[in-house]
């Protein structure tokens, strides 16, 4: 039911005059990066199996539906017994896209797969959106670790899945429980300026939270003055204080200013955590700075930080026969597609091939020249066959993919400085 009305209009038309059988495939593309960007990243598609796997209409659901008029009995029919029995194919999570990537194939009748069109964007846009500027910040934050903070940012569905996918992009964990719980991701966090302004006393509240947490716990020290709160932080816990957090002012002067006062105090190992609406910018500026971990929400979540990967769901061909829009400016390129990445012999990316036409050729084609090319490989690969998933591969895998895949771009792609996508995509 999380989707757009004309999905079921649609259907309900192509059942009424016969054309809801039909053979098709759509494809998922975008026709440009987000402003600046020189790489999206691929993100959702676990999610996206699931909901394509479950997709299903309650007796509730369709007595709503029905009493609204939004579709008939014929149509209420249809849906009742409705299964996904198509194949779907597509860049596997944690791989890297561009303007004309053809991220994800579905093929099935018009009817089953043409429902599916809402679900699948939601689900994309947003995660491929916040794993793109996570990756960004992870880059910029180079071997620093980074915990995600977004979800009081967001809804609060929204907030796990941007959770999971800001660890897909590298983040080291987050301070969200259910994304813990559901996708075995880190958690971290201690406490809020609100734990402090409890006490009477600033050193009271460290004390209570040593006592809970012990020593190796995280005190937050700008609650009042920074550098009472630092000694108030040594005293309570010694020379065992895992972390202090400063959660604002000039991030980089303070942080060079507490790592003086803790080093001169002997708490030359307590790490320094940093936080308060850090981007990849922000953190970029703070490369020098003696900064230890970040904390980063805001940017992560919302669309000025992680604007849409402008994700479309378009019908490419019909019963065999490549179909396309002509529209100005949202034209699309008909037939099925399979995509390749080419790789000098070092290892560097230099461009996206695509090729187009019937499945069976573009199999053969798609092998043949794998087989016969140096430093080419297929990207897509096989998400549903028939309606049905294989085992799904652990996050840890997408993770561990995206880091590679970065590594294998031209050096310029990974600039947080504006630019042209880092490669060209070349239908052949």
């Amino acid at each position: 039911m999380a989707t757009d009305r004309y999905e079921l209009t649609m259907l309900g038309a192509a059942l009424a005059d016969g054309t809801a059988d039909v053979p098709c495939v759509f494809e998922v593309f975008a026709r440009r990066l987000p402003d600046g960007r020189r790489f999206g990243v691929v993100a959702g598609t676990a999610r996206v199996i699931e909901a394509i796997t479950s997709f299903r209409f309650d007796g509730d659901e369709l007595a709503w539906l029905r009493a609204h008029d939004v579709i008939d009995e014929q149509t209420a029919a249809w849906l009742a017994g409705y299964r996904f029995t198509g194949d779907v194919d597509g860049y596997p999570e944690g791989e890297v896209w561009f303007p004309g990537s053809p991220v994800l194939t579905v093929r099935g009748t018009f009817a089953e797969a043409v429902v599916l069109e809402t679900v699948v964007l939601s689900i994309l846009n947003h995660d491929a959106a916040v794993a793109a500027a996570a990756a960004r910040m992870v880059v910029a934050a180079g071997d620093r670790p980074i915990i995600e903070m977004g979800t009081r940012r967001t809804h609060e569905a929204a907030a796990v899945a941007a959770a999971r996918a800001a660890y897909l992009a590298g983040f080291a964990s987050t301070s969200n429980l259910a994304a813990g719980q559901a996708f075995a991701i880190p958690t971290a966090g201690t406490a809020a300026h609100a734990f402090t302004l409890l006490y009477h006393e600033e050193a009271a509240a460290f004390r209570a939270q040593v006592d809970a947490q012990g020593p190796g716990t995280t005190l937050l020290v700008d609650t009042y003055d920074i550098t009472r709160g630092i000694d108030l932080a040594v005293e309570a816990a010694g020379p065992q204080l895992g972390a202090v957090r400063i959660d604002s002012g000039d991030l980089g002067v303070l942080a060079h200013q507490a790592r003086a006062q803790l080093n001169a105090s002997g708490n030359v190992d307590t790490r320094i955590v940093v936080s308060g609406d850090l981007d990849e910018y922000a953190i970029a500026a703070l490369a020098a700075a003696p900064v230890d971990v970040y904390g980063a929400g805001t940017a992560v979540v919302t669309g000025s930080g992680a604007p849409t990967a402008g994700f479309v769901y378009k019908l490419v061909e019909v019963d065999g026969r490549p179909v396309a829009k002509r529209s100005e400016h949202k034209e699309t390129h008909g037939g099925g597609k399979v995509a390749l990445r080419a790789h000098r012999p070092s290892g560097t990316a230099t461009e996206e091939l695509v090729l187009s036409g019937r499945r069976d050729e573009l199999e053969r084609r798609a092998a043949e020249l794998v087989a016969t090319t140096d430093g080419l490989r297929r990207l897509d690969v096989a998400l549903i066959r028939a309606g049905v998933a294989p085992d799904g591969e652990p996050l840890a895998t997408a993770r561990d993919r995206l880091a590679t895949v970065l590594h294998s771009l031209p050096w310029e792609a990974l600039a947080l400085s504006k630019g042209e996508a880092a490669l060209a995509v070349r239908r052949v």
